[in-house]
C-alpha cells in the first residue's frame, strides 16, 4: 500500500467548551456510564481506557466514537447520543417511508467517519439526475448503515476496516478500502500536541482517529470525473448559550478569498453569525439550520465553541497536508469550482424544511482531508485528535486565548443585545 499525501505539520482544528460536560438533549442522560449501558442494550460497544478516561466506540456505526469521558464510572458523557433512533434500530424500506431514516440514521456520536463531497456535480449524497434538495439527499450506506469490521483491539486502541463501491452524481465509480484506528491519548500527550500547560486541576480525556481511504480499483481517481475526501464530523449537545468561535487569517478578499462561506443552506443571519476582521462567532444552539466553512487559505487550523454555563474545553487537531488537488466542494449546486471547498466547517441543526422536524438537534465541528486523486493502491490519510478538558474558567481562559485568540468573556458576550 502506498501513501500519497505527506504530513506537513499539525494544525488545531476545533475547540469547544461545553456546559457542565453535556446538555441533555433527545434522551441523552449526560452521564457516560448510563449512555454506555443504554447503547449496549442495542448495539455492540467497544471501550478503550487510559486510567479513568474512556472512549466508547460502535463498530456497527462505522467505528464511530459515540462518546467519551475523563471518568468512566462517574464522569460526564461528551458525545450527543440520539436514543430514539438507536432504540428503533435499522428499519425496512417500508418502515422508513415518510421518516428521516429515508435520508440518514442519526445515531449521534462525537466523532464519525464520512466521505465527501456532499453536493455538486461529484456529489456522493445525490444520485445522478436528482435535484439538490433535501427530499433527494441520501447518505451513502457505507457511512450510514454498514458495519465496519474490528480487526484488532488493545486496552487503548481499536482498528476497523471496510470496503465500499460508490457512484457519484457524475456517474463515476469508486472502489474504496477504508481503515480507521482510534487510540486513547493521555494528558502528557495533549500538553505536547497543543503546546499548552495542563495543570493538575484539569481533568481530561483525549483520543486520536487515524483514517485512511485506498483506491482498491483498477482505475485512477481523476479530478475531471470526481474525487473523494475523508470527512470527520463531531456531534455535540447544543444549548442556548453555546457560541462557536473560529479565528482566521486577516487579509483582503482579493488575496485570500471570502472570510467565511455561509451559504450552504442560505445565508446565515447576523443574529446567528458575527464576522470580524480575523474571528467569527456562530451560534450552536440547535434552533436554526445553518452551516459555515473556512477555506484552506483563511484557516488557522482552529475552531471552537463555548457554552457559558459550563467549564469543559474540547480541542481537536488534525494533520495538515499539502493539497495539490484542493478540497472537495460540498455545496448543494452545480459548482464552478468543485475543488475550492472548505477545510473546517461548523453546522447548527434545525428544521431542514418548513414543517419538518430537526435531525437532532445538535451542532457539529468538522474537518476534511484534501481531495484524493489516487492511483490504484494509493492511500489518503486524515488524522484527527480530540481532547475534552474540564476545569475552572481561570484555568481554561489562557488555553482559549492561545488556541482561539479570544478571552472567554469576549466569546460569552458575542451575541449580547441580539
Amino acid at each position: 500500500m502506498k501513501t500519497m499525501q505527506i504530513t506537513a505539520g499539525w494544525g488545531i482544528a476545533a475547540v469547544c467548551l461545553v456546559a457542565g460536560g453535556t446538555t441533555t438533549v433527545m434522551g441523552s442522560s449526560g452521564e457516560f456510564a448510563d449512555d454506555v449501558a443504554f447503547m449496549k442494550q442495542h448495539t455492540p460497544v467497544v471501550l478503550l481506557k487510559d486510567g479513568d478516561a474512556a472512549v466508547a466506540l460502535a463498530p456497527d456505526y462505522q467505528g464511530r466514537v459515540m462518546t467519551s469521558t475523563f471518568n468512566h464510572e462517574a464522569g460526564p458523557s461528551f458525545g450527543w447520543i440520539n436514543r430514539p433512533v438507536i432504540e428503533k434500530g435499522f428499519l425496512s424500506d417500508e418502515e422508513k417511508k415518510g421518516k428521516l431514516e429515508e435520508h440518514i440514521y442519526i445515531f449521534g456520536g462525537e466523532e464519525r467517519f464520512w466521505l465527501g463531497p456532499e453536493g455538486g456535480q461529484y456529489a456522493l449524497f445525490f444520485k445522478p439526475g436528482t435535484k439538490f434538495e433535501f427530499s433527494d439527499w441520501t447518505t451513502p450506506p457505507v457511512i450510514d448503515t454498514e458495519a465496519f469490521e474490528m480487526v484488532s483491539q488493545t486496552n487503548d486502541s481499536a482498528t476497523f476496516k471496510h470496503r465500499a463501491d460508490l457512484v457519484n452524481y457524475n456517474g463515476a465509480e469508486f472502489k474504496v478500502g477504508i481503515e480507521r484506528t482510534v487510540t486513547v491519548l493521555n494528558k502528557e500527550n495533549a500538553a505536547e500536541i497543543l503546546g499548552v500547560e495542563l495543570g493538575k486541576g484539569l481533568r481530561m480525556v483525549g483520543y486520536e482517529s487515524d483514517n485512511r481511504i485506498t483506491n482498491t480499483g483498477s482505475n485512477e481517481w481523476k479530478p475531471e470525473t470526481g474525487l473523494l475526501s475523508i470527512w470527520i464530523l463531531g456531534m455535540y449537545n447544543p444549548s442556548l448559550e453555546t457560541t462557536v468561535v473560529i479565528p482566521f487569517k486577516a487579509g483582503a478578499d482579493t488575496d485570500l478569498g471570502p472570510k467565511v462561506n455561509d451559504s450552504y443552506f442560505g445565508a446565515v443571519p447576523p443574529e446567528y453569525l458575527q464576522v470580524n476582521d480575523d474571528i467569527l462567532f456562530f451560534k450552536g444552539d440547535g434552533t436554526r439550520r445553518g452551516k459555515i466553512g473556512i477555506s484552506p487559505q483563511r484557516s488557522k487550523g482552529v475552531a471552537g465553541s463555548y457554552d457559558a454555563a459550563g467549564q469543559v474545553l474540547n480541542i481537536v487537531t488534525y494533520n495538515v497536508q499539502v493539497a495539490p488537488n484542493g478540497f472537495v466542494n460540498s455545496m448543494w449546486e452545480l459548482q464552478k469550482e468543485p475543488y475550492a471547498g472548505d477545510v473546517i466547517n461548523s453546522y447548527n441543526d434545525g428544521s431542514p424544511e418548513p414543517g419538518v422536524a430537526p435531525l437532532g438537534p445538535f451542532y457539529e465541528l468538522e474537518t476534511s482531508s484534501p481531495a484524493a486523486s489516487l492511483k490504484p493502491g494509493e492511500t489518503m490519510q486524515h488524522v484527527q485528535r480530540t481532547f475534552h478538558i474540564q476545569g475552572s474558567e481561570a484555568e481554561l481562559d489562557p488555553i482559549a486565548q492561545k488556541l482561539l485568540g479570544a478571552r472567554l468573556e469576549v466569546i460569552k458576550t458575542a451575541f449580547k443585545g441580539e
